[in-house]
């Protein structure tokens, strides 16, 4: 049996589908599992035990209806007995169509399902201590004979990553004795970053009570912006901040990630990525940004925290018709509405 499982674009989405792959091995322990996913998603899976093949779907496929075609008619050659299609957009949907697999699974759309042989509509409520995003994906395993399960998203990393991150630390006069922190100081865009000045305020409250090295967590262009937080702590503080300890690649913030006490900052990639390394989180979510759909393992070593939760008064619709207000909902996020369950994920 060969089996594509198909989740285009965000390294978060890649990461949380690949869970797919150990239900499916567990159930097919001979079947040929394939994932197709951007090549820029690549190094949250790379090394995975559970998946045979990746197939990168192009930019130019993403760009021309002709190369996408072209595409579609490729993964036909696979001849795949099963696709099953998480990302349900107008070039997967393309790209199932065409495979001829004898059973195409995804999500209900009105307008899509003839395209499919079985069309999943999402559970739209959870237990508390369940996450939405994994259900969701269980539940398109439904029509292959398996139950959800509690599999949860895992990185895999070689000896020789954590060997080698352990001695670029030590080399930069991190102390792996002392508590280290990663802090995930900017969100995706703006419209999910926590305003500059509360997030110097978190930083501030993290050293007050631990003394520990702080490490920020960006790439080479968001430097300006990641220094502007910087420039806004307490002088104190800024001589625990090792600013410029950085991973030059993502499989290197994963291999640091890996040695870090918690990652504490913007929900996002980051944050979710520690998680799957089984690195405990604190997380601040987006005013806009439902918690209860990406709080993945919500438990005393996962905290997240939202403005729902401290004034829920200010919600009567749903979290996702908040962004275009999102800049104006965070000035009223500020931190004393959170820094006493800062302080006791830190205790932890």
């Amino acid at each position: 049996m060969k089996i594509l499982v198909i989740q285009q674009k965000m390294i978060g989405d890649v990461l949380t589908s690949s869970i797919l792959f150990e239900a499916l091995r567990q159930k097919y322990p001979e079947a040929q599992l394939d994932y197709l996913i951007n090549s820029h998603t690549f190094p949250v899976v790379e090394h995975h035990p559970f998946i045979d093949n990746f197939i990168f779907f192009t930019k130019e496929a993403e760009s021309s209806k002709r190369e996408l075609f072209k595409f579609a008619k490729a993964i036909r050659k696979r001849e795949y007995d099963v696709v099953i299609d998480v990302y349900s957009k107008l070039s997967s949907n393309l790209i199932s169509w065409f495979s001829g697999a004898e059973i195409k699974i995804s999500y209900y759309k009105y307008y899509t399902s003839f395209l499919y042989h079985h069309n999943i509509k999402r559970q739209e409520s959870t237990k508390e201590n369940s996450n939405l995003a994994l259900i969701h994906r269980m539940q398109l395993l439904a029509p292959l004979g398996i139950e959800a399960s509690s599999i949860k998203p895992k990185i895999y990393l070689t000896d020789t990553e954590i060997t080698t991150s352990k001695q670029f630390l030590e080399k930069h006069k991190i102390d792996l004795d002392q508590p280290l922190f990663m802090i995930s100081v900017l969100g995706s865009g703006e419209n999910k970053t926590y305003p500059y000045s509360y997030m110097a305020k978190v930083i501030d409250a993290i050293v007050e009570k631990t003394d520990g090295q702080i490490l920020f967590n960006y790439i080479p262009k968001q430097e300006a912006q990641a220094r502007a937080i910087l420039n806004l702590c307490a002088a104190k503080t800024q001589n625990h901040i090792k600013f410029d300890v950085f991973g030059k690649s993502l499989r290197d913030f994963l291999a640091i990630t890996q040695h870090c006490n918690a990652v504490i900052g913007n929900e996002g990639g980051a944050i979710n990525m520690a998680k799957a390394l089984n690195i405990k989180t604190f997380a601040i979510y987006s005013p806009w940004i439902d918690k209860a759909s990406w709080s993945l393992f919500n438990d005393k070593n996962n905290v997240g925290v939202h403005l729902k939760d401290d004034k829920p008064e200010l919600y009567t619709k749903p979290e996702k018709t908040y962004k275009k207000e999102a800049l104006a909902l965070y000035k009223q996020f500020k931190p004393k509405l959170f820094l006493d369950k800062l302080k006791d994920f830190l205790d932890n």
